[in-house]
């Protein structure tokens, strides 16, 4: 069963922002900054922009926190959305995905309709249905990369596995996760 406690701290952390509450905003971001920083690493495969973006998403947190709704879903979903958005903007504004400067992962860049179909679909239950579908080793490597921002290096290291081998787990993973959230 998920830990809701997370959901349920930013949910007040939120409110308290937007009721103006001291330090409500500051307690948000140590508790929540790593995992929104990884979604904006995620899409924008660079360390630097994700940093941006995820400035500029701090900022929009600030200012829409009286928006947010709990009975429309939860907090820590609103926030990936915002981190999301704010990623796709800064893509956008720079006129391509930020590819890596390793020539050996075999970046390509994806179109920008195509990250803002997957933010669009999100909904965090279906796409833990569809991870629990796949297996093991698929879903690690998905998780290590889009969650906590490792790169396929980082994780084969992580894992002891040639970084070929992690590199296709993760691709074989996310075609899976392609077709079952389609």
């Amino acid at each position: 069963m998920p830990d809701t406690q997370p959901a349920a701290d930013a949910a007040l952390l939120i409110r308290g922002i937007a009721l103006g509450e001291a330090g409500a905003l500051r307690r948000l971001y140590d508790a929540q900054a790593g995992r929104l920083f990884g979604i904006a690493l995620a899409i924008l495969r660079d360390r630097d922009a994700a940093a941006d973006a995820l400035h500029d998403a701090v900022l929009k947190i600030a200012a829409r926190a009286g928006q947010f709704e709990p009975t429309r879903g939860e907090a820590t979903a609103w926030l990936a959305a915002i981190i999301r958005n704010a990623s796709l903007d800064l893509a956008r504004a720079r006129g391509r995905e930020i590819l890596s400067d390793d020539p050996a992962l075999g970046d390509s860049p994806v179109p920008a309709e195509a990250l803002e179909r997957l933010a669009a679909a999100q909904q965090s239950s279906r796409l833990r249905d569809c991870l629990a579908t796949l297996e093991a080793r698929n879903r690690e490597g998905i998780l290590l990369a889009f969650v906590h921002g490792l790169s396929h290096a980082q994780i084969a290291a992580r894992l002891e596995m040639p970084l070929g081998t992690v590199k296709a787990w993760i691709r074989r993973g996310l075609m899976r996760l392609k077709g079952c959230l389609a």
